[in-house]
């Protein structure tokens, strides 16, 4: 699947709240990755955006096939590996509130610019008007939702996915305070 494309301006989207509201009512935190299921709830007390969808991100090798384990990739993990990415989508309102939270989103890839994208992706606007995601993948493989990878790289991914999400963490506490 592809994931990704450069960030689109926001436009009028008179169905934002019944969005949000359908969205906020289909939004079951038990199906959320755990590292990730309080920032995701966050986001939910935050008017001016809704989850659209979410990942934790996963590394599948031969000691862990299996593509849902939240397991970190072990300290001597055997190559290759298939990580499949961390990532956010969201809707934003299109006002101050919405265009501050975008400003902050944007700032994300700075952590690590080889390896974090900001965009939105077509597969999600075509579907919500005023989405936009951020991913963690090698920006070689920035249009799929995986990639194979060798072990120091894993270990790459596993830490700058850790900082994206606590980056992102902080930012919604900014929405909260």
């Amino acid at each position: 699947m592809e994931t990704f494309a450069p960030p689109r301006s926001l436009v009028e989207h008179t169905g934002f709240a019944a969005d949000r509201d359908r969205a906020l009512a289909d939004l079951s935190p038990g199906i959320i990755d755990a590292p990730i299921r309080s920032l995701i709830t966050g986001l939910a007390d935050i008017d001016c955006c809704f989850t659209l969808q979410s990942c934790h991100g996963h590394f599948v090798h031969a000691g862990q096939p299996d593509a849902e384990s939240l397991a970190p990739p072990p300290e001597h993990v055997v190559d290759p590996v298939t990580w499949r990415i961390a990532y956010l989508a969201l809707c934003v309102r299109n006002d101050a509130a919405g265009r501050r939270l975008l400003t902050g989103l944007a700032d994300i890839p700075a952590l690590d610019p080889a390896y974090i994208q900001f965009g939105s992706p077509d597969w999600f606007w075509e579907r919500q008007p005023n989405s936009f995601a951020l991913q963690v993948e090698p920006t070689r493989f920035a249009h799929l939702d995986q990639a194979v990878v060798d072990a120091t790289e894993t270990r790459h991914l596993a830490r700058t996915r850790d900082r994206f999400f606590l980056r992102l963490d902080r930012l919604v506490r900014k929405f909260h305070d």
